[in-house]
C-alpha cells in the first residue's frame, strides 16, 4: 500500500489559503488530505479506484468515492475551491476528458492544481540514452501504470487546449548532476536542459472567464 500512502506535503503550499473545499482525484489512502486537514480548516473529498486504499481514506478525509473519475461520478456542481491531481492525470487513458469534467465542479473562482511527472527529468533521459532502454518500474516516471507521459511543453499545451488560464507552473523535487557532467552539458546544451532538473511540475490554473 506504500504506492497509495504518499502525503505529498511538497504540494500543499500550492493550495490557495482561501480554499475551503478540495477534491483530490486519485486520493490513495487520503494521506495528502489528512496532512492538509491537520494544517487548515478545510473539507476534503477524494475519488479513488483502489478499494483497499479508498477504505483507509474514509478514516482520513471527509468524503470518499470509490471508483473511476468520469462523467458518471456523483459530485456536487460548482462546489470545490480547488481540485487536485496529485500525479494522477497520467493514469488516465486520455487527460482531456477529466480536465473538461472538473470545470463544472469548480466553484466560480476555483483552482485546479496538478502535479505531473516530467518525462524529460535528467535521470529518465539518462536511462533512455545511456541504458538504451525504456524499462517500466513499480513507481516513478516510468511507472507501469502510467498511460500518458508529459514534458513541460506538452503540459502547457494540455492546459491551453482545455481552455484553462495557467497561473503558474513550478518544478518540484529537483535533482541535478554536479561537477564535470553538468558543466559540459551547460556548455553545449544549456537551453535544451533547463526543464530537466525537476521530477515533477505543478500547474496551478483556473477556468478562463
Amino acid at each position: 500500500m506504500n504506492y497509495y500512502s504518499h502525503d505529498r506535503s511538497e504540494v500543499i503550499n500550492f493550495i490557495p489559503t482561501s480554499c475551503k473545499t478540495l477534491l483530490d482525484i486519485g486520493c490513495g489512502n487520503g494521506a495528502f488530505g489528512k496532512t492538509l486537514k491537520s494544517q487548515r480548516n478545510i473539507e476534503v473529498w477524494g475519488v479513488e479506484p483502489n478499494s483497499e486504499a479508498a477504505s483507509i481514506a474514509k478514516n482520513n478525509i471527509d468524503t470518499v468515492i470509490c471508483g473511476l473519475f468520469d462523467e458518471t461520478t456523483n459530485l456536487p456542481i460548482n462546489y470545490f475551491d480547488a481540485i487536485i491531481f496529485n500525479d494522477s492525470l497520467e493514469h488516465f487513458p486520455d487527460p482531456y476528458p477529466p480536465l473538461e469534467q472538473v470545470k463544472k465542479l469548480l466553484s466560480p473562482n476555483g483552482f485546479i492544481i496538478a502535479s505531473i511527472p516530467n518525462f524529460r527529468y535528467i535521470e529518465n533521459i539518462k536511462h533512455i540514452l545511456l541504458d538504451m532502454d525504456f524499462k517500466y518500474t513499480d513507481a516513478g516516471i516510468l511507472d507501469r501504470t502510467h498511460l500518458r507521459f508529459f514534458t513541460l511543453k506538452s503540459i502547457k499545451r494540455l492546459f491551453s487546449d482545455t481552455n484553462f488560464e495557467v497561473i503558474s507552473i513550478d518544478g518540484i523535487n529537483p535533482r541535478w548532476w554536479k561537477g564535470k557532467q553538468i558543466f559540459l552539458l551547460n556548455i553545449f546544451f544549456k537551453k535544451y536542459i533547463t526543464d530537466m532538473k525537476y521530477l515533477q511540475y505543478v500547474v496551478v490554473a483556473k477556468n478562463k472567464q
